[in-house]
């Protein structure tokens, strides 16, 4: 055995017990939160790469294979951690799920018909890497998107880099085998794993970055209820609540679909570094969408409940609250009252 193989496999361990660390915090503070959950599979995940891309992992057999396929839902658990995380989803959707399992078959696709090669393994393997590359340009999509509406900070701060080192060496694994053939002709082993000794640098940042967080920021406490917060009967601390909260009823900024966190500080005449912590710190939120979507949610259930605008289309009452869309109302309505709109107020108006 080489130094480097010496060296490889030494770091190897230490990643692997950060990843065994960092999932026995989640499963003790958090395992009711669904990115606590996935932060755990992906890291299984994570490990399961590790050991199949060691010299450890030469042989083929039944276990190599369980490796192999649970390295090879790493990407697509990836994507879905940093959904549910940036955003704070409650939940995995049908469809997302369904996306991950169909990448994870075709890696047993690819595990199975590599002695053979022929027309199958072909179209298996570029497959495989379309759907590593898919994954992380999703997960990068996810954090350009969400980046406006998270309002804690530290996670705000943490996430372009965190994400962004792990997607990029994504990539940087795909194009790299792909182009393998031609740079290292005779299909020898060492490039791959100087290639996915790589990923332990990621691991070591990652890890880091999370254990050094607080655990508040990491997934917080339970998401509060979907309504708008109302002023309290004595005075807060912070003067900035009560103004925001006076300018939320009063002039109703909510139902500006296209209302941002830096539009909303403009009407105030705050910095919006201060909106942030306000709305995170004293109101409670992590999020701006759900921010937001408390007080449409309160129009929209209002309207629900007035026998008077029975006959009003819900789209309509949505679109005037402030949801840009039908889909994104649904399953902000589902998700706080556990039943769609039509039987809500089928419910409250009899």
């Amino acid at each position: 055995m080489t130094a480097f193989e010496h060296i490889d496999q030494m770091t190897r361990g230490g990643s692997i017990a950060l990843l065994v660390l960092w999932s026995w915090i989640l499963i003790r503070d958090h395992w009711q939160d669904v990115p606590a959950r996935l932060a755990v599979a992906m890291n299984a995940a994570i490990c399961s790469y590790l050991l199949v891309t060691s010299s450890l992992a030469d042989q083929r057999s039944i276990i190599n294979l369980l490796f192999a396929l649970g390295a090879g839902a790493t990407p697509g658990l990836f994507w879905l951690f940093a959904k549910a995380w940036f955003n704070d989803e409650k939940r995995v959707t049908a469809v997302s799920a369904m996306l991950v399992g169909l990448s994870v078959a075709n890696t047993l696709v690819v595990q199975l018909s590599y002695a053979g090669g022929g027309i199958v393994n072909l179209v298996s393997a570029v497959l495989f890497r379309v759907f590593m590359l898919a994954f992380a340009a999703a997960a990068l999509w996810e954090v350009w998107r969400s980046r406006e509406g998270d309002l804690v900070e530290r996670r705000r701060r943490i996430r372009p880099l965190l994400v962004g080192v792990v997607a990029v060496h994504v990539i940087l694994i795909a194009v790299l085998e792909v182009a393998e053939p031609a740079i290292f002709p005779g299909g020898s082993l060492e490039p791959k794993r100087v290639i996915a000794s790589g990923a332990l640098l990621a691991v070591f940042g990652f890890c880091a970055a999370m254990l050094r967080m607080r655990q508040a920021d990491l997934f917080g406490a339970a998401p509060p209820p979907m309504t708008p917060v109302k002023p309290a009967a004595e005075p807060m601390a912070d003067p900035l609540s009560e103004r925001l909260l006076r300018h939320m009823a009063a002039q109703m900024p909510h139902r500006d679909e296209t209302l941002s966190i830096a539009k909303l500080a403009a009407q105030l005449g705050e910095q919006e570094y201060r909106l942030r912590r306000t709305i995170n710190g004293q109101l409670g939120h992590r999020n701006f969408t759900a921010f937001l979507n408390g007080y449409r949610l309160a129009e929209v259930k209002a309207a629900l409940a007035d026998a008077a605008q029975k006959d009003v289309p819900i789209i309509t009452i949505a679109l005037d609250a402030g949801f840009g869309s039908l889909g994104p109302f649904n399953r902000a309505f589902r998700e706080a009252e556990g039943m769609t709109p039509s039987e809500y107020r089928a419910r409250m108006t009899g």
